[in-house]
């Protein structure tokens, strides 16, 4: 198997994982979070969202540069909406995924803000951490999610609120 096989195979079950959390999320508590510092649910959950549009950006660019970027989260105002930018941005990585070249996973990619250099890893590294960005938010949903009393379902097995 490929790097570029394996990659495919596991996103397309985290994007199943993801799909599940991202239903539970309720629209009528977009702006609930647990914490002043911490992100509204809306914009968490529209970041995991967003996610899978990293592939892409990897494959097609050689850094990104926060300073000439600024970070703008997509403006979802339902849950409906939510779940359809996901299934725009999975279909998007899944393209990418299937049309990139293996030789590219070795070039190095850039994570920087003007000059501050955050990290240059291989391309094939910064996949990987795009796709533990998805788990590790995910994971904060949860967490949001239990707060509200939301059940929870399963990642890699059934949830304590399936058992």
């Amino acid at each position: 198997m490929t790097q570029l096989e394996a990659l495919r195979r596991e996103f397309e079950k985290e994007a199943i994982t993801t799909r599940k959390m991202l239903t539970q999320v309720p629209t009528d508590k977009f702006n609930w979070q647990p914490h002043p510092k911490s992100m509204t649910i809306k914009r968490l959950a529209a970041h995991i969202a967003e996610l899978p549009t990293w592939i892409g950006m990897v494959f097609n660019t050689d850094e990104l540069d926060f300073e000439n970027n600024p970070y703008q989260v997509e403006d979802v105002n339902t849950t409906a909406e939510l779940l359809a930018y996901f299934e725009k941005s999975v279909e998007d990585g899944r393209k990418h995924l299937k049309d990139g070249k293996e030789e590219v996973l070795d070039k190095p990619w850039t994570l920087r803000s003007g000059s501050t250099i955050f990290s240059i890893d291989p391309k094939r590294d910064v996949l990987r951490m795009a796709f533990s960005q998805v788990i590790h938010h995910r994971a904060q949903l949860g967490v949001y999610l239990r707060l509200l009393n939301i059940p929870i379902p399963g990642s890699y097995g059934p949830s304590a609120d399936e058992l």
